[in-house]
Parts: C-alpha cells; structure tokens; sequence
C-alpha cells in the first residue's frame, strides 16, 4: 500500500491516479478504465464548527497516572514551532519500555488543552497503518468519508491538513522511515511528532529526541506513587528494586501495578525478579490481561532483528552476559568472522534502540540482559555456529558453545592482549573489570571450562596488582575449582592456580592458609615440568616467601638459594626475575641479622632490575626500598634517604598515591626520617601511609598493624605518648589475630606498646609485655638474632625503671654481646648497648636500692 504522498506506480497492477476519469495504467503495463468518482460536494470540507475542531482528537488512555522525570523533555517538545515554518518532525527515540509513547502522549495532551487544534494519533509501525489512521481523520473530520476506499480517504486528510496550522499528528512507533518521507514533505503547516525504537538520526526527519531511562529519585517516585508504599523501610526495598529494574519506566510501571494490585512486599517481588526475570516481566497484573509487558514489547523488536540480520540476536544474547556498564567495542573482535559482520551487527541493534553505541563502547540495559539471560536457546545451530567461525571450536565439532560461553571466549581474548602486571595497562583492565564480574556471577562453570578459569586467574592478578586482594581471593578460588575439575590436581595449571591463590592469601595477611597452597603448587610443578625450570624456581621463591612471613627465615634460606642458582642458569643473570631472586634471598639474609651478605645482593638486584626494566618502573621502586632498607639495617641512614625519596618517587608515578605499594615506600621513607632525627617530617608520612593501607587492604591487615605502628612510634618520639597508646594498642591486636601470638611481628608489636607504656610511667604494665617478646623472639629468630638483641636491651631498661637492675645487668650485657656479632661494633644499635649497660652499670655502682 502506498502512502498518500503522490502519484506513483510500480509492481504488479500498481496504479497511479490523479482525479481523473480514463485509463489507468498500471506498472506491469495493464490499461483498466477508470471511471469517476462523483462525490457530495460537503465531502470536500469538514462537518465540524471551528470549536469542535480544536478539540478533535482520538488520543488513547494514559496507561498510568504517574509520570515523572521528564520535565526537561516535556520542554524540549513544547519548544516546537506548531504552524507555518515548513515541516516540523520531531523522533522521539530509544528503547522499548523507555516510555517514549507516554512522553509524548503528555505532550500532546498539553497541546490539545491549549485549544489550538486537532490532535490525532496513529499506529505507525507499518505503511497500511499510517494509510489507516489518516482515512480515520479524515472520517472524523467528515463521516461520509466513510465510503471512500481508505487512499483516498487518507489522501483527502493530508490535503485537509496541508490547508490548515496548529495541528499536531503523531506518528507512533515507526518501523521503517522510509516509506514516510513523501508523506512528510507534504505536511508543512503542522507539527509532526515521531516515536520509534529506531535512530532517526541523520534520516532527515528533523529535530530527534533521544529518551535515556529515568534519574533514580525519579524511578523512585514513581514506584512509590504507584504502590502506595512510602515508609522509609519500603523506601529502601522499593529503591533496590528500581536499581534491579534499570529505571526503565515501562518496567517501574509493570511491577508497580503488579504490586499495587496483589499486595506483594517490594522485597518478595524483587527476589523473584532476580530468580526468574523472564517470566515475572511477561506477566501483567490480575484483572488486566492487555496490558503491555516488557517481554511482549522485547519480543516483536527480536524478531524484527532476527530476519533482518541474523547475527544481531546472537550477538545481542552475547553482550547479555557481560555487564551493563560500557564494554571496549574491540572486546567483540573475535565474535563474528568479520569486523563488518560486527559493526553491522551492532549498528542495527543501536538503530533498534538495543544497545547503546559510540565509537568504542557498547553497553546494554540490565533489564534486557536479565530477559535474554533467561531465553537464551540452549546452543546455537550448527550453520550458525559455522558463520561465528573464530569462536567454533573445531577440534570438538560436537561441542556447541552457549551464548556465556562465548562471551567468556571473547573476553579473554580481549583480557590476553594487555598484562595484567603492566601498569599502562590498567586503564583498559579496569573497563574490562565489570564484564568478567558478571561473567563470575553469570557463569556456572558446568561443565568445567579451562577458559573460564584462566579469565578468573588473570583478572585476580589484576586486582592483586592494584592492591585489591580481598577482591581477588573469590575470583581466584573460582580459578583453582575450575582448573582442578577440568584439568585435574597435578596439572602444572593448576600449580599456577594454587600459587596465584596462595598470593592472593599472602597479600591478605593469611600466610597460614597460604603455606599448604605453595607446598602443593611446589610439588606438582617440579613433578611435571623438573627441578630446574623457571616456574620450578618461581614456587620455591614464593614458598621461601611465606615461610619468611611466617618468621621461619631458615627454612627460607635454602629455598631462596636453590631459587636463585635455577633462574639464573635458566634465564641468565641479567633477567628481571634473577633480579627478584636476588632481592628475595637478600630479604631473606636480612631478616637472619646477616646485613652485610644482604647488601651486595639487593645492589646487584638493582643494577639488572633498571637495566632491565627502566629506572621508573614498579619493581625498580621495590629494588631501590629494599637496598634503602639494608642501608638502614647496617647504620647507614645518610645513604638510605635518597634511595628511600626515588622509591616514593617512582612508585607514585608508576601505582599512584594509592595503591599499597605507595604506602610501604611512604612508611619506609618516614622510618629513616626518624632515624635521621627528623621525626616531624616522617610524621605526615605516617599518617597517609595509614590512611592509603587501610582503605586498600582493611582495617585488620597486617601491613595496617605496621602503619599503626610506625605512627604510634612517630607520635612517641614526638612526645605524644598518649596518641600512640590507642595505636599500638590496635597494632597487637591485629597483628595477633591475622600472624598468631607466636609471630616474629607480634614480638615487635608487644615490644613497641610496652615501651609506650614505660614513657607514660606505666613500667609494670610494660615488664609482662617484654618478657613476652623477648620469649617470642627467641623462639622464632634464634637468641643471637638482633631483634633478639633488641628486645633483650628494652626489657632491661624496663627492669631497670623499676629498680631491678641486678637483673637487668645479664640482659644489658648480652645484649651486647648480640649486638656486636650481629650488627658490628661500630653499629648505632651496639652504641645503644653500651649505653645502656654503662647506665646500669652506674646505677649498680651507686648503690641504688634493687628489688
């Protein structure tokens, strides 16, 4: 049927008439007489007085009494010049149940209260409607209309219309714009208002008004106005309900109707929404079967999809696994054979209002994607599954993949081609981050998928890296669970597996659960790949590495040594991992009082890590912190600010000021402050390695019982004892329930808060704290570590507060003695020994009174 814009003919028995009596002749080159159509002269004009006019309308009922939101779009149409300023279109586009009909249902209403015209409403989703709906003007307009065949009815009202201003027509839900262009050209003296799920865009249709879903106040309201429900308890269910149904009006309408009606609890309705969406948004509320559903007003757009492109749908159920939040557009690379196949693909679905389209993101709407979740068909056909040829695993023409699993092909294809490590590439790590959460909540790994794991594995260290352990550890226990199921508990990826969860538990402080985790990724790696591969030296580094943590160094020793004497020999001596050995086994030397082994270990480690890797890299900063650190061990704080000032430097600029990292550098740069004097410039420091520490890894973790302990100290020797009282405090606490009461870091902690005791004068709270430590320490380190030293030295001085000094005087000395083994006579650490047993000493001489 042709639209009444014209003469035209074309196709079969296709005629072209004009007003007149003769042939007709037709496209296929038929000649029919035509005969005259004789009609009563009051057809030619409207049987309605001017006032009845302005009235005319045929406007539906608004389907609901609520309406908010849209008060900026309600303007952008009443800002419309109404008559003589040629055609006026405006499109109103976007997707179904995004509420354009009802918009523009207010707007017209507005415009027929004014007065100033017919308004008339027509189904525009095909030709014939619009043909109808113009024949029923034109019947309103005069009843003996009636009896003309509907074109020329139609006809006849664009006529009537072309004669006339200030009326508006609104051609509702346009399928095809298209065949409306020569309808259009002729309406020049009214308004002409379009509503489609189409972009109209660049089609020369006009002004066009994209409608996006409601603000969330604004979905709100209307839950709230439909049920009836405004308790503030109601308030929040009702809240996390709109969130769940993406504020698309057309759904907030549906459920409040439907709770309104059946008196559901917002949160019963919610659960079920989320359980079982496809059926809860195709059912309309009792009583009202002919209301309209999201899932009736989705279905009509997919078919139209599918037999325009057959690859949109697919696609579509592919994207309904990732997140609704923006996805990169070259994650779809591998989707379909063709990058044309994509875009085509993908350009009908934003024409269709699906999805959301610019030049590098797509993103679709989470009640959409909850819809297609729940219909997706079971696997694709084979044909089809044959023309989406990167995806079709040929080695198992069986093996059909579902739309998730898609969706985790292409996703990791996409996660492969940026290391998750490098931090130029946590940008798009960080886009991608969304989509593989969905895919984890989404996915249900049955049957197993070696795909999916590594997608889980590679995103953990990801957050690992960023400093957001807790937020890896689900993701890499997903990663073991799936890898073990699907390539069995002594494959070597399921040693990566472990190791990487192992990590992730280490970054977290729960180096006890870690350890079983390291001893099995150790034992099935050298099973399956020997004894002198990299990876054999990597889990015995890492195994070293938690041991160390565990403060059980010489078990590390030998580990770090045998890790060490592999890399090197497999990788060579100037490889970026043999530079970590290095820094590992120095660590290690460190931790045993054996300082001056350690130095030219960590200075080698920096010498092949910047040449390696560049001086401004992640790993340089941890190098240039770690020889900051044997410097400071070994006395030598003068050499140790500025490799400590470059590791801030660097790690700041390569991790940002917020990432764990930059807090250790900011820690370890105020400890040598402090020892240099300059107690209140490390303070600052302090205070926002705390801050950064806390709000990466949780108040509970270790490295924040160290910030608080390193701030306690500051503060203490600031003279502010009674701010560093509570810290300290918190810092055992900590330390105790993540290492255990027999850890080598609970040792320091107890010793740190008993001598914030002593300088407030509280000697016999401290001594019990002391003699603990000291117990501690011995246990853990051995009697002739410096630590042991140490806390030997700081027991005696709390003995000596009170009086005891004939029992500190063993202590002092042996202190001592450990001192000068350990560290050197001409250590800072010995000069403090022999200070205090000198005071001792005098205080034994003068006789002072001993208990």
């Amino acid at each position: 049927m042709t639209l009444p814009g014209g003469p035209t003919a074309g196709g079969e028995r296709a005629g072209a008439v004009n007003g007149n009596s003769g042939v007709l002749s037709t496209g296929d080159g038929t000649r029919i007489e035509q005969r005259t159509l004789v009609l009563p002269s009051d057809a030619l004009k409207p049987a309605l007085t001017q006032d009845a006019l302005g009235g005319l309308h045929n406007l539906p009922h608004l389907d609901s009494a609520v309406f908010e939101g849209r008060d900026d779009e309600l303007r952008a149409l009443a800002d419309l010049p109404s008559t003589g300023t040629g055609i006026v279109a405006q499109s109103v586009n976007g997707m179904g149940g995004v509420g354009k009909s009802t918009l523009v249902l207010h707007h017209v209403r507005r415009h027929l209260a004014s007065g100033r015209g017919p308004v008339w409403w027509i189904p525009a989703e095909s030709p014939e409607g619009v043909t109808a709906g113009l024949a029923e003007l034109a019947v309103a307009l005069n009843p003996v209309h009636v009896a003309m065949p509907l074109d020329e009815a139609a006809g006849w009202a664009v006529s009537w219309l072309q004669g006339r201003s200030e009326w508006l027509v609104v051609l509702d839900n346009v399928e095809d714009p298209t065949p409306l262009q020569p309808l259009l050209g002729r309406l020049s003296t009214g308004q002409v208002l379009i509503s489609t799920r189409r972009d109209l865009r660049n089609r020369g249709i006009g002004t066009v008004l994209t409608l996006d879903t409601l603000h969330p106040q604004a979905s709100l309201t209307v839950l709230r106005d439909l049920t009836g429900r405004h308790t503030d308890a109601d308030t929040e269910h009702l809240r996390d309900l709109a969130a769940e149904l993406g504020h698309l009006p057309l759904g907030l309408q549906q459920a409040g109707a439907y709770l309104a009606q059946t008196r559901t609890s917002p949160q019963d309705f919610l659960g079920r929404l989320r359980e079982d969406p496809a059926t809860l948004l195709a059912t309309t509320p009792p009583g009202d079967p002919h209301q309209r559903t999201i899932a009736r007003l989705w279905s009509v757009t997919f078919a139209t999809l599918q037999n325009t492109d057959p690859n949109a749908v697919p696609l579509l159920h592919i994207l309904a696994y990732l997140a609704p939040t923006p996805l990169p557009r070259s994650v779809l690379d591998t989707a379909l054979p063709s990058r044309q196949d994509i875009d085509q693909a993908l350009g009908l679905l934003a024409a269709y209002s699906m999805i959301t389209l610019t030049d590098n993101t797509i993103s679709v709407h989470r009640l959409l994607q909850a819809v297609l979740r729940a219909t997706t068909p079971p696997t694709p056909s084979l044909e089809k599954q044959r023309r989406m040829l990167p995806l079709w695993r040929r080695s198992k023409p069986r093996t059909l993949p579902h739309a998730s699993d898609i969706a985790v092909t292409v996703l990791l294809r996409a996660a492969q081609r940026e290391d998750p490590h490098e931090v130029g590439s946590w940008p798009y790590w960080q886009e991608l981050l969304p989509h593989v959460l969905a895919i984890a909540d989404r996915h249900s790994a049955h049957p197993p998928d070696s795909e999916l794991a590594e997608l889980f594995g590679i995103t953990g260290a990801f957050l690992r890296s960023r400093g957001q352990a807790s937020q890896a550890l689900p993701l890499e226990q997903r990663a073991l669970t799936v890898t073990e199921a699907a390539l069995g508990p002594d494959h070597p990826d399921t040693a990566i597996r472990l190791g990487n969860l192992a990590r992730t538990h280490g970054a977290l402080g729960r180096h006890d659960e870690a350890l079983p985790l390291e001893q099995r990724a150790l034992t099935v790696t050298e099973a399956t790949l020997g004894p002198d591969h990299p990876r054999t030296a990597l889990r015995l580094g890492n195994l070293a590495a938690t041991l160390g943590a565990l403060g059980r160094h010489d078990k590390a020793l030998p580990l770090e040594q045998r890790a060490l004497t592999v890399t090197e020999a497999a990788l060579g001596p100037d490889h970026p991992d043999t530079a970590i050995r290095l820094g590992n086994l120095a660590r290690t030397l460190g931790e045993l009082g054996r300082h001056d082994e350690a130095l030219p270990l960590e200075q080698r480690a920096l010498t092949v890590s910047e040449a390696a890797l560049g001086p401004d890299h992640p790993r340089t900063a941890i190098r240039l912190g770690n020889l900051a650190r044997t410097h400071g061990a070994l006395g030598r704080r003068a050499e140790a600010l500025p490799l400590d000032q470059r590791a801030l430097t660097v790690s700041e600029a390569a991790l940002g000021p917020d990432h764990p990292d930059t807090a250790t550098c900011l820690g370890n740069l105020a400890v040598t402050l402090g020892a240099l004097g300059r107690h209140d410039e490390a303070l600052p420091l302090d205070q926002r390695a705390l801050t950064v520490t806390e709000a990466t890894l949780g108040p509970d973790h270790p490295d924040t019982a160290t910030c608080l302990g390193n701030l306690a100290r500051t503060l203490g020797e600031l003279g502010r004892h009674d701010e560093a009282l509570p810290l300290e405090q918190r810092a055992l606490t900590v330390t105790e329930a993540t290492l255990g009461p027999d850890h080598p870091d609970t040792a320091i902690r107890l010793g740190n808060l008993a001598v914030t005791l002593g300088a407030l004068g509280r000697h016999d709270e401290a001594l019990p704290l002391e003699q603990r430590a000291l117990t501690v320490s011995e246990a853990t380190l051995g009697p002739d570590h410096p630590d042991t030293a140490l806390r030997l030295g700081n027991l005696a001085v709390t003995l000596g507060e009170l009086g005891r000094h004939d029992e500190a005087l063993p202590l002092e000395q042996r202190a001592l003695t450990v001192s000068e083994a350990t560290l050197g006579p001409d250590h800072p650490d010995t000069a403090i020994r022999l200070g205090n047993l000198a005071r001792t000493q005098r205080a034994i001489a003068d006789g002072e009174e001993t208990s």
